[in-house]
């Protein structure tokens, strides 16, 4: 709980980080979670964090899976992992950096949770939260942390001082309950010439300057979550745009024109069955596709599935769309708007 320092410097007006509970505010709801374009700017003076819930153990047996707890020496308490955004990083490197630095491990983000938001001295901290499973590293003791403990997310809960923290740990223990199976990064092009100044094959049309950054800037993005498999459709700059990926991860990328617009248009069963296809091979898979195709293979899936999507579905080129399936189900839905950094 709140030290009696920190309930002083709440009722002289100047909050802290240890106050966040005074006048925080949560914005975890939904199962369709889309992050602003600019999240610096939702608040006159914002600092951005990003974090995760860690976990290990296996979804599909509940009784096994814990998450972890971690002491910070500086305030005394027991939280979550996050930090602060360093300039040049999107909110998911700043989630996986950071827990790499306080607690040694490596991650897999899965399911956006959504954002705690509150006053530290005269900014406004907005904190963005993932799941996310730990695959490799050590925990090492450092100024930072100094422990962790590894709990059933019950008892996580109980030892939390926050009772943001707790509301974020609730909103994991929900939608681990079900637990994705496989999931699709499904990603518009990045940026090309101008289809009008443009007089040759259109699917030879290249990615311009901004493009070529775009598609640089999703390799920290996409990989977050370890993709296993790369698929584009035949465009040029659809497997331009995932070329930066396949490079650093050593994945070959399967082109297949079932996931164009051209296959959306005329043979529109055939599309979603190489959808469906992907779906069923399980974990986690990448598909770079276009701006006509993505949309209304959504609608589709929410149609198919459990996650209602109402109104427009977005797709800017250079967005991401991290589906979450489960039982061949579309279950959860979040939506990347861009992979450039946000400070």
């Amino acid at each position: 709980m709140p030290t009696n320092a920190s309930k002083a410097t709440a009722k002289s007006g100047e909050l802290h980080e240890q106050d966040k509970d005074a006048q925080g505010e949560k914005f975890l709801t939904g199962r369709l979670q889309e992050i602003p374009l600019k999240p610096q700017d939702e608040f006159k003076r914002t600092t951005l964090a990003a974090g995760a819930v860690l976990w290990r153990g296996n979804l599909r047996e509940p009784e096994t899976v814990e998450v972890a707890c971690i002491h910070r020496p500086h305030y005394d308490d027991w939280s979550l992992a996050k930090g602060k955004v360093d300039p040049d990083e999107s909110l998911v490197q700043t989630a996986v950096r950071e827990i790499k630095e306080e607690t040694g491990y490596d991650v897999r983000l899965g399911k956006h949770l959504g954002k705690t938001v509150y006053p530290v001295k005269k900014t406004t901290k907005v904190v963005y939260y993932w799941t996310g499973e730990v695959t490799g590293g050590e925990f090492v003791p450092n100024d930072e942390v100094d422990e962790i403990r590894w709990l059933p997310i019950d008892e996580a809960i109980a030892l939390m001082t926050y009772d943001l923290d707790r509301e974020v740990l609730a909103k994991a223990q929900k939608r681990f309950r079900t637990p994705a199976d496989a999931r699709i990064l499904y990603v518009r092009h990045a940026r090309a010439h101008d289809r009008a100044k443009w007089s040759g094959d259109d699917n030879l049309r290249p990615l311009d300057k901004k493009g070529r950054r775009q598609s640089e800037m999703l390799v920290p993005l996409l990989s977050a979550f370890n993709p296993e498999r790369i698929y584009s459709a035949v465009p040029e700059r659809c497997q331009t745009t995932v070329a930066p990926l396949a490079d650093e991860s050593g994945l070959d990328v399967v082109v297949d024109k079932r996931f164009g617009d051209d296959a959306w248009l005329e043979d529109m069963v055939g599309a979603q069955r190489a959808i469906t296809e992907v779906i069923a091979e399980g974990g986690t898979s990448v598909v770079c596709a276009q701006g006509e195709v993505i949309p209304g293979m959504l609608a589709w899936l929410s149609a198919q599935g459990t996650l209602p999507i109402d109104g427009d579905i977005n797709a800017k080129k250079g967005s991401v769309w991290v589906l979450s399936f489960h039982d061949g189900q579309l279950t959860g839905a979040d939506y990347f708007p861009s992979a450039l950094p946000v400070i």
